[in-house]
């Protein structure tokens, strides 16, 4: 899987932008505000319908525009997508496959994307959510329409958490809350057992993975940890979590807060006996980091894709990571990724980039794109 051709429209600095791109290693070039994370996010965000940088989409709309418009070609074995999102503030997305009108949510799985990013050593040291996120973007790659999912279960925290605080304030009747407790209760119960399902196939190659970027040290584990019941399948855990509601009724109602839920869950790392958060030293909680991603190309490779024919091999964005990391792990990461379809590097100076990645470099200025030396 590779993406042939990106097309900005007001995305981010870029007012109009019409760029090819190679199978191989780019590396987009620049000083800091010039443009070059804008060009992979672009990327990224026609994979996730989101931005690894922001949590909304307003600041992907530039300055003065009335909307932003994302397009790539991609190319997947022997056939080629186009796939188109607008942006609009205070609007749904509107999303076109190929030429025809889609949902937008239809566009999320077709291209894949795994993103390396200085942001990550927040998935070691900072706190639960962002881990929750790593977990479920893991199960939306491996299965698209799971994506449906817990946008359900996000409303339905919305509405039952709304109803808990009006209970609290005014004491009145609870019997509303039953019906609330059964939905969130069976979206949860299939959020955790894909969690499962996605840690359990990445940690074989999370733990080779730090095994490559950090030799010799203490064994590498990934544990699901959770305050409700999460074993079984789906319905076990369903059944499990509407259990636990029905003993936490009382203390929900008295915090006005759902307590009880995979939004309230997590992901343990450890090195050794000890959990990486809090323990392990800046190195290792990047070899942490490092492994974690590349656990996931590699899981994700190995998976091949929602589409059994299809190319699943992600394309893989390095952004300005290498410039955090320290020789070694800089010439580890290298290492693994030289066989990759695509890699879609940015750096401040050309010399960052290890020269076992040698490819394609564009130099990005001002919002403009031209081929480097």
């Amino acid at each position: 899987m590779h993406v042939a051709h990106l097309q900005l429209v007001d995305f981010r600095s870029y007012a109009e932008l019409d760029l090819a791109l190679d199978e191989g290693v780019t590396t987009f070039v620049g000083r800091n505000g010039q443009g070059k994370t804008n060009l992979v996010e672009a990327v990224r965000y026609l994979s996730t319908l989101s931005s690894h940088r922001v949590a909304s989409d307003a600041p992907l709309i530039r300055a003065g525009a009335e909307r932003a418009v994302v397009a790539a070609k991609v190319v997947k074995g022997e056939r080629s997508l186009t796939l188109e999102v607008t942006i609009q503030p205070g609007k749904a997305k509107a999303a076109r496959l190929g030429r025809a009108a889609a949902r937008p949510r239809d566009l999320v799985g077709i291209l894949r994307t795994v993103v390396f990013a200085p942001e990550d050593l927040a998935l070691v040291k900072g706190d639960p959510s962002g881990r929750r996120a790593f977990m479920d973007e893991l199960c939306v790659a491996l299965q698209p329409v799971h994506v449906g999912v817990l946008s359900d279960y996000d409303r339905v925290l919305r509405q039952r958490t709304s109803l808990l605080k009006t209970a609290r304030n005014s004491r009145g009747d609870l019997s509303m809350l039953d019906v609330w407790d059964e939905k969130l209760a069976e979206l949860g119960g299939r959020i955790v057992a894909a969690r499962r399902r996605a840690l359990v196939a990445l940690t074989p190659p999370a733990v080779a993975a730090y095994a490559d970027v950090a030799p010799g040290s203490e064994p590498f584990s990934l544990t699901y940890t959770s305050a409700s019941p999460s074993d079984g399948d789906a319905a076990e855990i369903a059944a499990g979590l509407l259990a636990r509601m029905v003993e936490r009724r009382n203390a929900e109602v008295e915090r006005g807060v759902c307590l009880v839920g995979p939004h309230r869950d997590d992901m343990d790392i450890a090195i050794g006996d000890l959990p990486a958060k809090g323990y392990a030293s800046h190195g290792e909680s990047w070899s942490c980091a490092l492994a974690l991603r590349l656990g996931s190309y590699d899981m994700l490779t190995a998976d091949g894709g929602p589409d059994a024919d299809s190319d699943g091999e992600p394309v893989l964005i390095l952004d300005d990571v290498f410039a955090e990391l320290d020789a070694g792990r800089r010439a580890a990461l290298a290492a693994r990724l030289t066989t990759a379809r695509q890699v879609l590097v940015t750096a401040a100076v050309a010399e960052d980039v290890p020269k076992v990645l040698a490819g394609a470099v564009l130099q990005v200025a001002d919002g403009e794109v031209t081929r480097g030396e």
